[in-house]
Protein backbone atom coordinates (compact mmCIF):
# COMPACT_ATOMS: atom_id res chain seq x y z
CA UNK A 1 0.00 0.00 0.00
CA UNK A 2 1.08 3.38 -0.78
CA UNK A 3 -0.17 5.78 2.47
CA UNK A 4 0.50 8.66 1.01
CA UNK A 5 -1.24 7.76 -2.12
CA UNK A 6 -4.19 6.36 -0.09
CA UNK A 7 -4.16 9.34 2.99
CA UNK A 8 -4.06 11.87 -0.30
CA UNK A 9 -6.87 10.48 -1.47
CA UNK A 10 -8.80 10.50 1.94
CA UNK A 11 -7.33 14.32 2.17
CA UNK A 12 -8.64 15.81 -0.61
CA UNK A 13 -11.89 15.08 -0.49
CA UNK A 14 -11.76 16.19 3.55
CA UNK A 15 -9.96 19.25 2.31
CA UNK A 16 -12.68 19.76 -0.16
CA UNK A 17 -15.25 19.62 2.76
CA UNK A 18 -13.70 21.71 5.49
CA UNK A 19 -13.24 24.38 2.75
CA UNK A 20 -17.29 24.09 1.90
CA UNK A 21 -17.55 24.15 6.06
CA UNK A 22 -15.82 27.65 5.90
CA UNK A 23 -17.62 28.85 3.67
CA UNK A 24 -20.74 27.53 5.15
CA UNK A 25 -19.35 28.94 8.68
CA UNK A 26 -18.68 32.23 7.13
CA UNK A 27 -21.90 32.83 5.70
CA UNK A 28 -23.11 32.09 9.26
CA UNK A 29 -20.73 34.55 10.85
CA UNK A 30 -22.02 36.90 8.44
CA UNK A 31 -25.86 36.33 9.06
CA UNK A 32 -25.79 34.94 13.01
CA UNK A 33 -22.71 36.22 14.29
CA UNK A 34 -22.31 35.61 17.83
CA UNK A 35 -25.85 36.32 18.51
CA UNK A 36 -28.45 34.04 21.23
CA UNK A 37 -29.35 32.09 17.47
CA UNK A 38 -26.16 31.45 16.61
CA UNK A 39 -25.48 29.77 20.35
CA UNK A 40 -28.83 27.66 20.19
CA UNK A 41 -27.97 26.74 16.54
CA UNK A 42 -24.64 25.31 17.93
CA UNK A 43 -26.04 23.62 20.54
CA UNK A 44 -28.55 22.01 18.31
CA UNK A 45 -26.32 20.99 16.17
CA UNK A 46 -23.39 20.17 18.15
CA UNK A 47 -24.94 17.63 19.53
CA UNK A 48 -25.96 15.56 15.94
CA UNK A 49 -22.40 16.65 14.73
CA UNK A 50 -20.55 15.77 17.57
CA UNK A 51 -21.97 11.67 17.16
CA UNK A 52 -21.16 12.24 12.84
CA UNK A 53 -17.31 12.87 14.15
CA UNK A 54 -17.49 10.19 16.61
CA UNK A 55 -18.90 7.73 14.56
CA UNK A 56 -17.57 8.57 10.95
CA UNK A 57 -14.11 10.00 12.14
CA UNK A 58 -12.45 6.79 12.83
CA UNK A 59 -14.45 5.67 16.22
CA UNK A 60 -16.52 3.25 14.75
CA UNK A 61 -13.79 1.63 12.03
CA UNK A 62 -11.74 1.02 15.13
CA UNK A 63 -14.39 -1.40 16.54
CA UNK A 64 -15.40 -2.56 12.94
CA UNK A 65 -12.81 -3.08 10.65
CA UNK A 66 -10.08 -5.17 12.75
CA UNK A 67 -13.60 -7.74 13.28
CA UNK A 68 -14.66 -7.74 9.89
CA UNK A 69 -10.69 -7.93 7.97
CA UNK A 70 -10.74 -11.26 10.74
CA UNK A 71 -13.83 -12.40 9.07
CA UNK A 72 -13.08 -11.65 5.44
CA UNK A 73 -9.95 -13.52 5.84
CA UNK A 74 -11.89 -16.87 6.41
CA UNK A 75 -14.56 -16.22 3.97
CA UNK A 76 -17.38 -13.65 1.90
CA UNK A 77 -20.25 -14.91 3.12
CA UNK A 78 -18.99 -15.18 7.18
CA UNK A 79 -17.81 -11.35 6.44
CA UNK A 80 -21.68 -10.45 4.87
CA UNK A 81 -23.47 -12.24 8.16
CA UNK A 82 -21.35 -10.63 10.56
CA UNK A 83 -22.02 -7.21 8.76
CA UNK A 84 -26.23 -7.57 8.22
CA UNK A 85 -26.19 -8.95 11.58
CA UNK A 86 -24.41 -5.32 12.94
CA UNK A 87 -26.33 -3.15 10.56
CA UNK A 88 -29.92 -4.82 12.05
CA UNK A 89 -28.66 -3.74 15.75
CA UNK A 90 -27.17 -0.22 14.93
CA UNK A 91 -30.65 0.39 13.04
CA UNK A 92 -33.00 -0.39 16.01
CA UNK A 93 -30.44 0.62 18.45
CA UNK A 94 -30.49 4.36 16.66
CA UNK A 95 -34.01 4.00 16.17
CA UNK A 96 -34.85 4.03 19.77
CA UNK A 97 -32.27 6.44 20.63
CA UNK A 98 -33.53 9.36 18.68
CA UNK A 99 -37.43 8.61 19.48
CA UNK A 100 -36.03 8.68 23.18
CA UNK A 101 -34.12 12.07 22.30
CA UNK A 102 -37.04 13.86 20.55
CA UNK A 103 -39.25 13.08 23.94
CA UNK A 104 -36.65 13.93 26.40
CA UNK A 105 -35.04 17.07 24.48
CA UNK A 106 -35.45 19.21 27.34
CA UNK A 107 -33.60 17.07 29.76
CA UNK A 108 -30.74 16.56 27.06
CA UNK A 109 -29.98 20.28 26.61
CA UNK A 110 -30.25 20.98 30.07
CA UNK A 111 -27.06 18.01 30.19
CA UNK A 112 -24.67 19.63 26.90
CA UNK A 113 -26.34 23.40 27.76
CA UNK A 114 -27.52 23.93 31.08
CA UNK A 115 -26.60 27.52 30.83
CA UNK A 116 -29.52 28.30 29.01
CA UNK A 117 -31.91 27.33 31.50
CA UNK A 118 -30.47 31.12 32.58
CA UNK A 119 -32.24 32.45 29.36
CA UNK A 120 -35.99 30.83 28.65
CA UNK A 121 -36.12 32.19 24.76
CA UNK A 122 -32.29 30.80 24.17
CA UNK A 123 -33.62 27.42 26.01
CA UNK A 124 -36.68 27.08 23.65
CA UNK A 125 -35.24 27.94 20.87
CA UNK A 126 -32.21 25.07 21.25
CA UNK A 127 -34.81 22.82 22.21
CA UNK A 128 -36.76 23.49 18.85
CA UNK A 129 -34.00 23.38 16.55
CA UNK A 130 -32.19 19.81 18.21
CA UNK A 131 -35.16 18.09 17.71
CA UNK A 132 -35.06 19.21 14.33
CA UNK A 133 -31.47 18.62 13.71
CA UNK A 134 -31.51 14.97 15.69
CA UNK A 135 -32.43 12.44 13.39
CA UNK A 136 -29.33 13.41 11.35
CA UNK A 137 -27.83 11.20 14.12
CA UNK A 138 -29.62 8.06 12.76
CA UNK A 139 -28.61 9.05 9.13
CA UNK A 140 -25.43 9.46 9.35
CA UNK A 141 -24.36 6.53 12.14
CA UNK A 142 -25.65 3.78 9.42
CA UNK A 143 -24.02 6.45 6.80
CA UNK A 144 -20.77 5.31 8.48
CA UNK A 145 -21.31 1.69 8.93
CA UNK A 146 -21.57 1.57 4.87
CA UNK A 147 -18.16 4.11 5.22
CA UNK A 148 -15.98 1.36 7.43
CA UNK A 149 -17.51 -1.46 4.69
CA UNK A 150 -15.77 0.53 2.29
CA UNK A 151 -12.44 1.20 4.03
CA UNK A 152 -12.11 -2.49 4.92
CA UNK A 153 -11.85 -2.65 1.11
CA UNK A 154 -9.20 -0.18 0.88
CA UNK A 155 -12.25 2.13 -0.88
CA UNK A 156 -11.94 5.96 0.99
CA UNK A 157 -12.99 8.23 -1.76
CA UNK A 158 -16.40 7.82 -0.73
CA UNK A 159 -16.70 8.11 2.80
CA UNK A 160 -14.46 10.59 2.64
CA UNK A 161 -16.38 13.04 -0.26
CA UNK A 162 -19.70 12.15 1.66
CA UNK A 163 -19.42 15.25 4.41
CA UNK A 164 -19.36 17.52 1.62
CA UNK A 165 -22.97 17.05 0.94
CA UNK A 166 -23.95 18.58 4.25
CA UNK A 167 -21.62 21.77 3.94
CA UNK A 168 -23.79 21.77 0.18
CA UNK A 169 -26.63 21.81 1.51
CA UNK A 170 -26.52 23.59 4.46
CA UNK A 171 -24.91 26.61 1.89
CA UNK A 172 -27.78 26.44 0.07
CA UNK A 173 -30.01 26.64 3.09
CA UNK A 174 -28.38 29.82 4.05
CA UNK A 175 -28.53 31.67 0.71
CA UNK A 176 -32.40 30.12 0.32
CA UNK A 177 -33.19 31.46 3.77
CA UNK A 178 -32.06 34.99 2.61
CA UNK A 179 -33.90 34.92 -1.03
CA UNK A 180 -37.05 33.65 0.39
CA UNK A 181 -36.79 35.49 3.64
CA UNK A 182 -37.19 32.62 5.73
CA UNK A 183 -35.77 32.19 9.17
CA UNK A 184 -32.21 31.43 9.26
CA UNK A 185 -31.75 28.86 12.48
CA UNK A 186 -34.94 26.83 11.65
CA UNK A 187 -33.71 26.76 7.70
CA UNK A 188 -30.22 25.55 8.58
CA UNK A 189 -31.90 22.58 11.36
CA UNK A 190 -34.06 20.73 9.00
CA UNK A 191 -30.85 21.38 6.09
CA UNK A 192 -28.65 19.26 8.86
CA UNK A 193 -30.93 16.28 8.70
CA UNK A 194 -32.00 16.26 5.12
CA UNK A 195 -27.86 16.63 4.57
CA UNK A 196 -27.77 13.76 6.83
CA UNK A 197 -30.37 11.23 4.60
CA UNK A 198 -28.14 11.96 1.45
CA UNK A 199 -25.25 10.94 2.32
CA UNK A 200 -26.88 7.95 3.45
CA UNK A 201 -28.52 7.22 -0.32
CA UNK A 202 -25.37 8.35 -1.71
CA UNK A 203 -23.18 6.04 0.70
CA UNK A 204 -25.70 3.05 0.17
CA UNK A 205 -25.40 3.25 -3.94
CA UNK A 206 -21.10 2.81 -3.52
CA UNK A 207 -21.59 -0.27 -0.54
CA UNK A 208 -23.67 -2.15 -3.19
CA UNK A 209 -20.66 -3.39 -4.79
CA UNK A 210 -19.58 -5.08 -1.58
CA UNK A 211 -22.39 -5.39 0.76
CA UNK A 212 -26.43 -5.35 0.75
CA UNK A 213 -27.80 -4.20 3.71
CA UNK A 214 -30.97 -6.42 4.31
CA UNK A 215 -33.26 -4.90 7.54
CA UNK A 216 -34.23 -7.71 9.81
CA UNK A 217 -35.49 -7.95 13.20
CA UNK A 218 -34.60 -11.91 13.40
CA UNK A 219 -30.70 -11.16 14.50
CA UNK A 220 -28.32 -13.74 15.75
CA UNK A 221 -25.91 -12.68 18.21
CA UNK A 222 -23.39 -14.72 18.50
CA UNK A 223 -19.96 -14.34 19.87
CA UNK A 224 -18.85 -12.04 16.89
CA UNK A 225 -21.32 -9.54 17.48
CA UNK A 226 -20.91 -9.34 21.47
CA UNK A 227 -17.65 -9.12 21.26
CA UNK A 228 -17.91 -6.14 18.53
CA UNK A 229 -20.29 -4.42 20.30
CA UNK A 230 -18.26 -4.62 23.84
CA UNK A 231 -15.34 -2.68 21.68
CA UNK A 232 -17.71 -0.81 20.34
CA UNK A 233 -18.30 1.83 23.15
CA UNK A 234 -14.95 1.74 24.59
CA UNK A 235 -13.54 3.14 20.54
CA UNK A 236 -16.42 5.70 20.68
CA UNK A 237 -14.82 7.00 23.96
CA UNK A 238 -11.51 6.38 23.36
CA UNK A 239 -10.61 7.09 19.62
CA UNK A 240 -13.83 10.46 20.30
CA UNK A 241 -11.83 11.77 23.07
CA UNK A 242 -11.31 15.03 21.41
CA UNK A 243 -14.50 15.84 21.06
CA UNK A 244 -16.11 14.33 24.08
CA UNK A 245 -13.83 17.33 25.39
CA UNK A 246 -14.98 19.78 23.89
CA UNK A 247 -18.45 18.63 24.19
CA UNK A 248 -17.74 19.12 27.56
CA UNK A 249 -15.57 22.98 26.89
CA UNK A 250 -19.28 23.31 25.17
CA UNK A 251 -21.70 22.69 28.18
CA UNK A 252 -19.50 24.87 30.68
CA UNK A 253 -19.25 27.71 28.25
CA UNK A 254 -23.02 28.04 27.68
CA UNK A 255 -22.52 30.12 31.15
CA UNK A 256 -21.17 32.83 29.42
CA UNK A 257 -22.67 34.70 26.61
CA UNK A 258 -21.09 34.19 23.45
CA UNK A 259 -18.70 31.57 24.67
CA UNK A 260 -20.41 28.77 22.76
CA UNK A 261 -20.03 30.72 19.28
CA UNK A 262 -16.28 31.58 20.17
CA UNK A 263 -15.49 27.77 20.83
CA UNK A 264 -17.27 26.67 17.68
CA UNK A 265 -15.61 28.98 15.01
CA UNK A 266 -11.98 28.00 16.68
CA UNK A 267 -13.04 23.98 16.97
CA UNK A 268 -13.65 24.86 12.99
CA UNK A 269 -10.45 26.02 12.26
CA UNK A 270 -8.01 24.07 14.23
CA UNK A 271 -10.52 20.74 12.50
CA UNK A 272 -9.10 21.08 9.30
CA UNK A 273 -5.32 19.80 10.32
CA UNK A 274 -6.79 17.31 12.27
CA UNK A 275 -8.97 16.20 9.39
CA UNK A 276 -5.58 15.40 7.47
CA UNK A 277 -2.53 14.58 9.64
CA UNK A 278 -4.76 12.76 12.36
CA UNK A 279 -7.98 11.34 11.14
CA UNK A 280 -6.72 10.28 7.27
CA UNK A 281 -3.80 8.91 8.29
CA UNK A 282 -5.42 7.21 11.21
CA UNK A 283 -8.21 6.12 8.89
CA UNK A 284 -6.32 4.99 5.86
CA UNK A 285 -3.41 3.29 8.16
CA UNK A 286 -6.08 0.83 10.39
CA UNK A 287 -7.53 -1.97 7.82
CA UNK A 288 -3.68 -1.98 6.31
CA UNK A 289 -2.31 -2.29 10.40
CA UNK A 290 -5.08 -4.89 11.14
CA UNK A 291 -3.96 -7.09 8.25
CA UNK A 292 -0.32 -7.30 8.77
CA UNK A 293 -1.19 -7.82 12.72
CA UNK A 294 -2.94 -10.67 11.82
CA UNK A 295 -0.75 -12.40 9.71
CA UNK A 296 2.34 -11.41 12.03
CA UNK A 297 4.10 -9.03 9.63
CA UNK A 298 7.07 -7.57 12.34
CA UNK A 299 8.55 -5.84 9.64
CA UNK A 300 5.67 -4.06 8.09
CA UNK A 301 3.90 -3.65 11.34
CA UNK A 302 7.09 -1.53 12.45
CA UNK A 303 7.53 0.47 9.18
CA UNK A 304 3.74 1.70 8.73
CA UNK A 305 3.32 2.49 12.73
CA UNK A 306 6.64 4.66 12.00
CA UNK A 307 5.33 6.44 8.78
CA UNK A 308 2.18 6.95 9.91
CA UNK A 309 3.57 8.90 12.79
CA UNK A 310 6.14 10.60 10.94
CA UNK A 311 3.24 11.75 8.44
CA UNK A 312 0.86 13.13 11.27
CA UNK A 313 3.80 14.99 12.82
CA UNK A 314 4.90 16.34 9.70
CA UNK A 315 1.93 17.78 9.16
CA UNK A 316 0.54 18.52 12.31
CA UNK A 317 3.57 19.94 14.06
CA UNK A 318 4.17 23.30 11.15
CA UNK A 319 0.09 23.74 11.05
CA UNK A 320 0.24 23.90 15.20
CA UNK A 321 2.54 26.81 15.03
CA UNK A 322 1.14 28.64 12.14
CA UNK A 323 -2.01 28.74 14.22
CA UNK A 324 -0.82 30.15 17.41
CA UNK A 325 1.68 32.80 15.45
CA UNK A 326 -1.42 33.62 13.05
CA UNK A 327 -4.84 33.39 14.82
CA UNK A 328 -5.99 36.86 14.62
CA UNK A 329 -5.08 37.11 10.81
CA UNK A 330 -6.81 33.89 10.50
CA UNK A 331 -10.24 34.54 12.26
CA UNK A 332 -10.52 38.38 11.11
CA UNK A 333 -9.74 37.10 7.63
CA UNK A 334 -12.39 33.68 7.66
CA UNK A 335 -15.26 35.61 10.04
CA UNK A 336 -14.34 39.22 10.68
CA UNK A 337 -17.41 40.55 8.76
CA UNK A 338 -21.32 41.48 9.19
CA UNK A 339 -22.20 40.31 12.64
CA UNK A 340 -18.65 38.98 13.44
CA UNK A 341 -17.61 42.21 15.14
CA UNK A 342 -14.24 43.04 16.54
CA UNK A 343 -14.97 41.49 19.88
CA UNK A 344 -15.67 38.42 18.62
CA UNK A 345 -12.43 38.04 16.40
CA UNK A 346 -10.55 38.80 19.35
CA UNK A 347 -12.04 36.04 21.38
CA UNK A 348 -12.16 33.46 18.92
CA UNK A 349 -8.64 34.03 18.00
CA UNK A 350 -7.57 33.67 21.88
CA UNK A 351 -9.51 30.19 21.80
CA UNK A 352 -7.61 29.07 18.50
CA UNK A 353 -4.47 30.12 20.02
CA UNK A 354 -4.67 27.83 22.91
CA UNK A 355 -6.52 24.85 20.90
CA UNK A 356 -3.52 25.10 18.31
CA UNK A 357 -1.12 23.89 21.13
CA UNK A 358 -2.48 20.43 21.68
CA UNK A 359 -3.01 19.99 17.69
CA UNK A 360 -0.42 17.44 17.46
CA UNK A 361 -1.52 15.45 20.32
CA UNK A 362 -5.05 15.59 18.68
CA UNK A 363 -3.77 14.12 16.16
CA UNK A 364 -0.99 11.73 17.29
CA UNK A 365 -3.97 10.27 19.57
CA UNK A 366 -5.81 9.19 16.21
CA UNK A 367 -2.42 7.14 15.23
CA UNK A 368 -1.61 6.16 18.88
CA UNK A 369 -4.70 4.54 19.47
CA UNK A 370 -4.85 2.52 16.40
CA UNK A 371 -2.37 0.77 17.79
CA UNK A 372 -4.23 -0.76 20.12
CA UNK A 373 -7.44 -0.83 18.06
CA UNK A 374 -5.91 -3.17 15.29
CA UNK A 375 -4.83 -5.38 18.11
CA UNK A 376 -8.65 -5.99 19.53
CA UNK A 377 -7.91 -3.74 22.64
CA UNK A 378 -10.24 -0.79 22.78
CA UNK A 379 -10.03 -1.14 26.56
CA UNK A 380 -7.22 0.11 27.61
CA UNK A 381 -7.58 3.31 25.31
CA UNK A 382 -10.99 3.64 27.07
CA UNK A 383 -9.47 3.88 30.93
CA UNK A 384 -6.48 6.04 29.22
CA UNK A 385 -9.22 8.57 27.73
CA UNK A 386 -11.16 8.42 31.00
CA UNK A 387 -8.27 9.78 32.42
CA UNK A 388 -7.62 12.53 30.24
CA UNK A 389 -11.61 14.17 29.90
CA UNK A 390 -11.52 13.38 33.89
CA UNK A 391 -8.44 15.85 34.20
CA UNK A 392 -10.45 18.25 31.63
CA UNK A 393 -13.22 18.63 33.76
CA UNK A 394 -11.24 19.30 36.77
CA UNK A 395 -9.17 21.92 35.03
CA UNK A 396 -12.19 23.33 33.20
CA UNK A 397 -14.85 23.80 36.24
CA UNK A 398 -12.05 24.82 38.76
CA UNK A 399 -10.86 27.09 36.71
CA UNK A 400 -13.76 28.60 34.12
CA UNK A 401 -14.85 31.34 37.37
CA UNK A 402 -11.63 32.98 37.32
CA UNK A 403 -10.38 32.71 33.46
CA UNK A 404 -13.81 32.02 31.68
CA UNK A 405 -14.26 30.79 28.15
CA UNK A 406 -10.71 30.76 27.71
CA UNK A 407 -9.78 27.94 30.19
CA UNK A 408 -11.69 25.16 28.14
CA UNK A 409 -8.92 25.65 25.33
CA UNK A 410 -6.46 25.14 27.41
CA UNK A 411 -7.96 22.12 29.54
CA UNK A 412 -8.68 20.93 26.37
CA UNK A 413 -4.79 20.79 24.81
CA UNK A 414 -3.33 19.92 28.17
CA UNK A 415 -5.42 17.01 28.87
CA UNK A 416 -4.18 15.63 25.20
CA UNK A 417 -1.41 16.28 26.14
CA UNK A 418 -1.43 14.11 28.85
CA UNK A 419 -3.32 11.02 26.92
CA UNK A 420 -0.53 11.36 24.68
CA UNK A 421 1.66 10.48 27.34
CA UNK A 422 -0.44 7.77 28.88
CA UNK A 423 -0.74 6.11 25.42
CA UNK A 424 2.82 6.29 24.96
CA UNK A 425 3.86 5.00 28.27
CA UNK A 426 1.56 1.16 27.39
CA UNK A 427 2.98 1.32 23.95
CA UNK A 428 6.14 0.64 24.92
CA UNK A 429 5.83 -1.48 28.22
CA UNK A 430 3.56 -3.58 25.63
CA UNK A 431 6.36 -3.68 23.05
CA UNK A 432 3.94 -2.62 19.97
CA UNK A 433 6.31 -0.21 19.06
CA UNK A 434 9.56 0.95 18.24
CA UNK A 435 10.75 4.00 16.71
CA UNK A 436 12.73 2.84 13.45
CA UNK A 437 16.48 4.76 11.92
CA UNK A 438 14.55 6.51 9.96
CA UNK A 439 11.55 8.16 12.22
CA UNK A 440 14.68 9.38 14.56
CA UNK A 441 16.58 10.38 11.35
CA UNK A 442 14.00 12.78 10.22
CA UNK A 443 12.16 14.12 13.65
CA UNK A 444 14.57 16.85 14.13
CA UNK A 445 14.77 17.82 10.24
CA UNK A 446 11.11 18.75 10.58
CA UNK A 447 11.45 20.30 13.28
CA UNK A 448 14.29 22.40 11.56
CA UNK A 449 11.92 23.43 8.59
CA UNK A 450 9.21 24.04 11.23
CA UNK A 451 11.70 26.62 12.99
CA UNK A 452 12.11 28.20 9.71
CA UNK A 453 9.03 27.98 8.24
CA UNK A 454 7.76 29.82 11.42
CA UNK A 455 10.75 32.56 11.10
CA UNK A 456 8.86 32.72 7.52
CA UNK A 457 5.25 33.38 8.49
CA UNK A 458 6.40 35.71 11.46
CA UNK A 459 8.33 38.23 8.81
CA UNK A 460 5.46 38.08 6.35
CA UNK A 461 2.39 38.78 9.01
CA UNK A 462 4.47 41.97 10.15
CA UNK A 463 5.17 42.93 6.71
CA UNK A 464 1.88 42.78 5.82
CA UNK A 465 -0.06 43.61 9.53
CA UNK A 466 -1.94 46.68 8.64
CA UNK A 467 -3.34 44.50 5.97
CA UNK A 468 -5.45 42.81 8.57
CA UNK A 469 -6.87 45.87 10.63
CA UNK A 470 -10.66 44.20 11.35
CA UNK A 471 -12.38 47.20 8.43
CA UNK A 472 -9.80 45.85 5.40
CA UNK A 473 -11.75 44.01 2.66
CA UNK A 474 -8.71 42.51 1.08
CA UNK A 475 -7.54 40.83 4.20
CA UNK A 476 -8.34 36.92 3.00
CA UNK A 477 -6.47 37.44 -0.09
CA UNK A 478 -3.28 38.95 2.21
CA UNK A 479 -3.78 35.26 4.48
CA UNK A 480 -3.81 33.23 1.66
CA UNK A 481 -0.33 35.02 0.16
CA UNK A 482 1.03 34.24 3.31
CA UNK A 483 0.05 30.79 3.75
CA UNK A 484 1.14 29.80 0.16
CA UNK A 485 4.45 31.46 0.83
CA UNK A 486 5.19 29.80 4.61
CA UNK A 487 4.12 26.80 3.12
CA UNK A 488 6.53 26.87 0.09
CA UNK A 489 9.12 27.57 2.54
CA UNK A 490 8.41 24.68 4.37
CA UNK A 491 7.95 21.71 1.66
CA UNK A 492 11.35 23.57 0.15
CA UNK A 493 13.34 23.23 3.29
CA UNK A 494 11.75 19.76 4.35
CA UNK A 495 12.98 18.25 0.37
CA UNK A 496 16.38 20.49 0.84
CA UNK A 497 17.09 18.79 4.38
CA UNK A 498 15.37 15.37 3.94
CA UNK A 499 12.96 15.73 6.39
CA UNK A 500 10.33 14.28 4.16
CA UNK A 501 9.74 13.03 0.38
CA UNK A 502 6.93 11.42 -0.91
CA UNK A 503 8.66 8.28 -2.08
CA UNK A 504 10.12 7.99 1.80
CA UNK A 505 6.39 6.94 2.44
CA UNK A 506 5.45 4.24 -0.09
CA UNK A 507 5.08 1.14 1.83
CA UNK A 508 5.03 -2.19 -0.70
CA UNK A 509 2.98 -5.51 0.47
Amino acid sequence: MNLIAATSTFSFFTLISRILGYVRDILIAIFLGTSLFADAFFVAFRLPNTFRRLFAEGTFNAAFIPSYAGELTKSKSGADSFAKSVFNLLFIILLILVFVAEIFMPQLIFLIAPGFYQDPEKLNLAVELSRITFPFLFFICLASFFGAILNSYNKFAAAAAAPIILNIVLILALLSSKWFNIKDVVTLSYAVSLAGFLQLIILLFFVKKYFTPILSLKIKIDKKIKFFFSKLLPSIFSSGVTQINILVGTIIASFQAGAVSYLYYADRVYQINLAVAGIAVGTVMLPELSKHIKNNNFKQITNLQNRALELCLFLSIPAATALVLASEQIITSLFGYGSFNSLSVTNTALALTFFAFGVPAFSILKIFSNYFFARNDTKTPFYLSLISVILNILISVSLFGKFGFIIIPIATSISSWANVFFHFYFIKKRNYYYFDKTFIYKLPRIILSVVVMGIVLHLLLGFFSVKFDYNESWKFIYLFIIVIISLFSYFFVSNFSGAFKFKDIKLKN
